[in-house]
């Protein structure tokens, strides 16, 4: 008996039988190295023909309206005298959303920021206004299964004041970030085309990797552990607030649901988290996160807000390097509050390691290229017609065991993806297709005799499954959903064996081209039917060092929920510091001391494995830039080395300053050790993030005396 998919939909000026969509028009390609050679070899500034200064980049919608009179573009060096591209010494939250209602873009544009190395891949950083400026910039986006390179020139559409009217910076003269935008805005046709979207969309751009998206009504129990690894890993975090009146999507224009609610939070609306916290209060842990309205403005008013009572609960250095008391958009809230007042969480990863909790870091991915083509494969759903859906595109996928796996060997974690290509070169002018897939379990004896194990061929298979298989079969996925959005994502724990992958539209006739993506530790993905299409498939790794470490640190806190200092000087002293090969690196029980104080926040003179978490990630960054100006790899700075190292890391300190910590943090010599320069900044880094919590003017500040004695003594 056929069943009746589930539907999402969101209102659509097109009917759902109408064939809307033809061949994917692919992104322009400009040559950014050739076309800047050029300019300077010609002594001009680059002009973009391709997305010109004028209002067909702005659109032809509602956005227009919006404008203001007498719109200007102009260059960055016409809108401040030393324009800076990007500037690593500045805090991440520094942007603002403009007259595009893009608050999704900005949500995950703010999540890549905490991740400089993932930042990097989208913005080259070896750009800017003085060396080789032509007025050219580039950025990268992976876009529907490869990565190209968007050329823009720096023309920015601005009021009459000299004012940016779309994405700008806290920082007048930091530009990165609404040159990010252009570029994002031509590949998707207009800045008119960025209204329509949904977080997950820009994290996958910006990453290429996988969304996790989790319904945060029926969040799993383990929420704030999913929440801990993508905090202390390589993933993007962004959130949605419930809307505020029945909409069908939550992807929508903010323009309809900019309501902003007694909580003070924004119905409809896009979020970046930022960080997470476990505090010691009074009556007993709690959990809590910290979030950013892309704004700039406008935050929680409930518990934990930035004048809420409940600060009061904690010791005083906590509240002071935890409690903001500014508006800029950013504010804690607890995670039951975080539950009850979003909707949705998506959480974007390069693996999916995150909701399989397997030990290994290395994971297949594969990418095959679809169509649905009107006679031929737009069979359609089972819900609308049992006939043609055999017809679809067919995808033999065999899911293989891993023996490195902590997990059973009959469990393998298994995401599928399904992303459809918009036909038009604007991005929301053709609404989206309802989508969907079906996963189907086929025994040795179902499968198609050239596609049997027994076969020694390992050629693709050239015939499909039946019609009559699939109505005497029921899908692994039963309760299937059929989204009218970019990207359907399923995860799986699969027992090792052959399955069948079926995307499909709603309804049958419907054209378009896909892409289908798989993830998996082990597998072989094949196109079932004799069409020999290429299969993409390549190893991913998780990059990120610290996890190297995850599971030692794990056991370890397991046995000891909180170290103290002797224990921590033992864990730092234990491990093989890989890439400090020039000499041994020896912590003393004195520096540990110190560090336990400066990161101990509730003074209870130990470290849980959050905080011993914050620590590694600053341990690996300081031991970066320590050996990067260390020039004479002897294994101390002296003081022009620590200056160098001090504005590597983006803090500004002036000489004086430097020439104190070096007294106080020295040898005889005045040459500082790695141990010594990780107490010294990261007793700069707190003091300077005490600082800006709780000056009013950016000038000064006024602490109690108890506040004063613990900044100042116990730290």
């Amino acid at each position: 008996m056929p069943f009746l998919p589930c539907l999402k939909k969101k209102n659509s000026p097109v009917p759902l039988g109408r064939n809307i969509f033809q061949k994917h028009t692919p992104a322009v390609q400009q040559n950014y190295q050739a076309l800047l050679e050029t300019c300077l070899k010609n002594k001009c500034l680059f002009t973009d023909d391709n997305f010109p200064a004028d209002i067909s980049s702005i659109g032809v919608g509602a956005l227009l309206k919006k404008l203001p009179q007498n719109l200007q573009w102009k260059r960055p060096h016409a809108l401040h005298r030393s324009p800076v591209f990007y500037a690593a010494n500045r805090k991440q939250l520094d942007l603002c959303q403009g007259l595009v209602e893009n608050c999704w873009f900005l949500a995950a544009l703010e999540a890549l920021t905490f991740h400089q190395d993932i930042l990097a891949a989208v913005v080259p950083q070896n750009q800017s206004f003085e060396r080789k400026y032509a007025g050219i910039f580039h950025f990268r986006f992976w876009h529907f299964g490869e990565w190209v390179d968007v050329v823009v020139d720096d023309r920015l559409p601005v009021n009459e004041a000299g004012e940016l009217v779309f994405v700008s910076s806290v920082y007048k003269n930091v530009f990165w970030g609404a040159l990010l935008e252009k570029a994002y805005a031509k590949l998707y046709g207009s800045y008119e085309d960025l209204q329509i979207g949904q977080v997950s969309e820009a994290l996958v751009d910006f990453t290429g990797g996988v969304n996790i998206r989790i319904k945060l009504a029926a969040a799993p129990p383990d929420l704030w552990d999913i929440l801990t690894r993508a905090t202390y890993s390589r993933s993007l975090m962004g959130c949605q607030t419930h809307l505020g009146v029945y909409f069908s999507s939550v992807s929508l224009p903010c323009i309809q649901t900019t309501k902003v609610l007694k909580n003070g939070l924004v119905a409809g609306h896009a979020y970046t988290v930022t960080g997470i916290r476990k505090v010691t209060c009074q009556h007993g842990p709690e959990n809590l996160v910290r979030l950013r309205n892309p704004w700039g403005k406008i935050e929680w008013k409930g518990d934990w807000s930035d004048s809420s009572y409940k600060w009061e609960l904690l010791s005083p250095k906590e509240k002071i390097l935890l409690r903001k008391k500014k508006e800029d958009g950013e504010f804690w809230m607890s995670l039951r509050d975080f539950r009850i007042h979003f909707v949705d969480l998506m959480i974007c990863k390069l693996t999916p390691d995150l909701m399989s909790h397997e030990d290994g870091k290395k994971w297949m991915y594969s990418l095959k290229s679809g169509r649905w083509v009107k006679g031929s494969t737009a069979g359609g759903s089972l819900g609308f017609c049992n006939g043609t859906f055999w017809m679809n595109p067919q995808y033999w996928l065999n899911v293989l065991p891993v023996e490195d796996s902590k997990k059973s060997l009959s469990s393998c974690n298994v995401v599928i993806s399904l992303m459809q290509k918009h036909s038009s070169k604007h991005r929301n002018r053709a609404p989206h297709l309802f989508i969907g897939f079906s996963l189907y379990k086929v025994q040795r004896i179902a499968l198609p005799f050239s596609l049997s194990p027994n076969r020694r061929t390992s050629g693709p298979c050239k015939l499909k499954l039946p019609p009559a298989f699939f109505t005497r079969h029921q899908p692994v996925n039963k309760h299937q959903v059929f989204l009218d959005e970019r990207e359907v994502t399923h995860d799986f724990h699969l027992e090792p064996g052959v399955y069948v992958i079926v995307p499909t539209t709603l309804e049958p006739q419907q054209e378009s081209e896909f892409i289908l993506r798989v993830f998996s530790r082990k597998h072989v993905l094949r196109e079932m039917g004799g069409n020999t299409s290429f299969t993409l498939s390549k190893e991913i790794v998780d990059r990120y060092e610290g996890k190297i470490w995850e599971d030692f640190f794990t056991k370890h806190f397991e046995q000891n929920p909180e170290i103290n200092a002797v224990q921590l000087q033992r864990i730092l002293n234990n491990i093989s510091w890989r890439n400090f090969q020039s000499f041994r690196l020896s912590f003393s029980l004195d520096a540990c001391q110190g560090i336990l104080a400066l990161l101990d926040l509730n003074a209870s003179g130990t470290l849980s494995i959050q905080e011993f978490r914050v620590l590694w990630k600053r341990l690996l960054f300081f031991l970066e830039v320590f050996q990067k100006k260390d020039a004479s790899r002897s294994g101390k700075l002296d003081l022009v080395e620590l200056h160098a190292a001090v504005q590597e890391t983006g803090i500004s300190l002036s000489n004086e300053v430097c020439n104190l910590m070096a007294i106080r943090y020295g040898d005889p010599d005045l040459k500082i050790s790695f141990e010594s320069f990780v107490c010294f900044m990261l007793r700069v880094e707190i003091m300077g993030e005490a600082f800006r919590n709780l000056t009013q003017d950016g000038k000064g500040i006024y602490l109690r005396e108890s506040e004063w004695m613990m900044m100042t003594l116990y730290s």
